[in-house]
């Protein structure tokens, strides 16, 4: 028996177009299509404590692709922030917004939270995963020549663990590498096997 053989009987969906996602879930060995629906609303609950806020977008989004769940579709959402001294970070706006966030996760630890949602049209499943990360202090020609080189915009703090900043900036990591990228993956292999 093959690893989420279980899964053979759904038409597996990823609602994301991160490219790290798809590579991810493509490394569980799943088979799967992206599938994105444009224009979907990326809200929680106000008062929706900071460390809940992902797990609370990814049921959003969840909800949306409620339509199209029919039969044995299989759909996957998540949502990956940052939370630093309390504060939720998600994509900056801009290469000046990754500057700031980066200058404020500089010498410093932070939190990289991920919730997803496993929606059928039996049930769903809902989790979170929590990274603790610490940074070394960054110069302001560190943070300049990564935000310019490697724009960032698309990524919650501002940052990949993955590439060059990760490399020279990351001090120390407890939790799961590959949540920090976008999905944790051990927890996500976990959940599924129930399905």
């Amino acid at each position: 028996m093959k690893p989420l053989e279980n899964l053979d009987k759904y038409e597996v969906l990823l609602a994301s177009n991160s490219p790290r996602r798809r590579q991810l879930l493509g490394d569980l060995g799943i088979k799967f299509e992206p599938f994105v629906i444009d224009g979907i609303e990326e809200e929680c609950p106000a008062g929706t404590p900071v460390m809940e806020v992902a797990q609370a977008i990814s049921e959003c989004k969840a909800r949306a692709y409620r339509s199209v769940i029919g039969g044995n579709r299989l759909v996957i959402t998540a949502d990956t922030v940052v939370v630093c001294d309390g504060e939720v970070l998600g994509k900056p706006c801009d290469a000046a917004g990754a500057v700031a966030m980066l200058r404020r996760l500089s010498g410093k630890v932070h939190h990289v939270v991920t919730g997803v949602t496993i929606t059928t049209a039996e049930r769903q499943s809902s989790f979170s995963a929590v990274t603790e990360v610490e940074f070394a202090e960054l110069t302001d020609e560190e943070i300049a020549y990564y935000v310019d080189k490697f724009s960032p915009l698309d990524k919650a703090g501002a940052y990949g663990i993955q590439e060059w900043i990760g490399c020279i900036g990351v001090r120390s990591i407890s939790g799961s590498f590959y949540n920090v990228m976008g999905l944790p993956l051990q927890r996500l292999y976990t959940e599924l096997k129930k399905f």
